[in-house]
């Protein structure tokens, strides 16, 4: 089967720029980029957005707003290697996978309110923005690709099943190179609806802990390029696995059985054993249900090896489309800056909770901020992404041998 490697991820969120302050923020458990906000109806959360004077500059999208100057930024820092795969391999055979929840909710909720109260829409407003493809024909519009361009919207793992799908199109032969990856806002709307369903902490998130109250949302944008070319800074996406929970509309399957399937193939699809497995990021959102079925896939699949984890979601917030990518690019820092260190000298992304431990959740090796990690190297990763309505991705990235 045709390798797939995935380059240095670009990165923009609540705690980082790029790449390097990203690994940062999750070995010391950096929280600063979360903050309380003030949303339409008054109320306020605590959320991971991105401060505004960092967004001042506007994007050189047709649509300039806060999810395409975040968008841009990252894109920005991709595409010395994207103008590279071009020369080698031509703009026809690059193509576009974009995860995102967002269908561009600031310009819809700005344009309807000129709406009543004048009547009329602003002659700029274009429900176009409103598809769910405009974060990813942007990418294209941006660096003049000619490839497939496809957007994936399935919550939570957005960008992890895009991440999978350039992958796919590199192997099936379509394509020679893929801009992967997901952007997502904590926007109002968003805040909103999820506090509607009761999923929003009135602290900030403690994923995994008996007093866990939900989700901390976030900004963020993460990418990489893909390719079957091996490059000096390039990771290999060893394998990966998708399932489906067919349980709940919003609820995960609480016996994890839908998350334990989506382990299991990303294991067999990297022909790997659990054991040979040196640190998984969790989904872990923070909410009762979501942590409890996930603890249980875990322990199920690593039975008998306590396998270091940690959820970044602390750090970052729940960036929701944008996640599955941006823990993608938190395992690749942990491979790449781990590299040729041994036991003693490894450092892990850290979790920051209170570390009080749901009795009803099998016993996790959670890396905790402030706690020397155990573990003898970092080669090989596992990412989970874990979706509204059961839609589970697993990704497996390192390097063998």
């Amino acid at each position: 089967m045709r390798p797939v490697y995935l380059s240095k991820p670009a990165v923009f969120c609540c705690c980082a720029r790029n790449s390097e302050e990203l690994w940062n923020a999750v070995i010391s458990g950096n929280q600063d980029g979360i903050r309380k906000v003030t949303a339409l109806n008054g109320k306020e959360f605590f959320a991971a957005r991105i401060s505004d004077e960092l967004l001042q500059e506007k994007s050189s999208a047709r649509f300039d707003m806060r999810i395409m100057r975040i968008e841009d930024k990252c894109l920005s820092q991709l595409a010395p290697l994207v103008e590279g795969a071009k020369k080698s391999y031509g703009a026809n055979r690059i193509g576009v996978c974009v995860g995102s929840c967002d269908n561009g909710t600031e310009f819809s909720i700005a344009g309807h309110r000129k709406y009543f109260a004048n009547g009329v829409f602003d002659s700029d407003y274009s429900l176009e923005i409103q598809g769910a493809d405009y974060v990813s024909t942007f990418v294209a519009e941006k660096f003049e690709l000619q490839g497939p361009c496809m957007t994936f919207s399935t919550a939570c793992s957005s960008s992890a099943g895009a991440i999978i799908k350039g992958a796919e199109l590199i192997r099936a032969g379509l394509c020679d190179a893929v801009v992967a990856g997901g952007i997502d806002i904590a926007s109002d709307t968003t805040l909103l609806g999820f506090d509607a369903l009761e999923a929003v902490s009135s602290e900030k998130t403690n994923p995994f802990s008996k007093n866990r109250q939900g989700i901390t949302l976030g900004d963020a944008g993460a990418f990489f390029l893909l390719s079957a070319e091996k490059s000096e800074e390039s990771v290999e996406l060893l394998g990966y696995g998708e399932s489906a929970d067919a349980y709940h509309m919003t609820s995960p399957d609480p016996s994890g059985d839908g998350a334990k399937r989506a382990m299991e193939k990303a294991l067999k699809s990297a022909g790997l054993k659990p054991e040979q497995i040196d640190y998984i990021n969790l989904h872990g959102t923070g909410t009762k249900f979501n942590d409890s079925m996930e603890g249980k896939a875990v322990a199920a699949v690593f039975a008998g090896y306590k396998v270091p984890c940690s959820t970044t979601k602390p750090m970052t917030g729940h960036t929701l489309g944008a996640a599955g990518a941006l823990e993608a690019a938190v395992c690749y820092n942990a491979i790449v800056n781990n590299a040729g260190k041994s036991e003693g000298e490894i450092k892990l992304p850290v979790q920051v909770w209170d570390k009080i431990p749901d009795e009803e959740i099998p016993e996790l090796n959670i890396v905790s901020a402030g706690e020397k990690s155990d573990c003898k190297k970092v080669r090989i990763c596992m990412s989970n992404s874990f979706a509204f309505g059961g839609a589970n991705s697993s990704l497996i990235i390192g390097c063998r041998g």
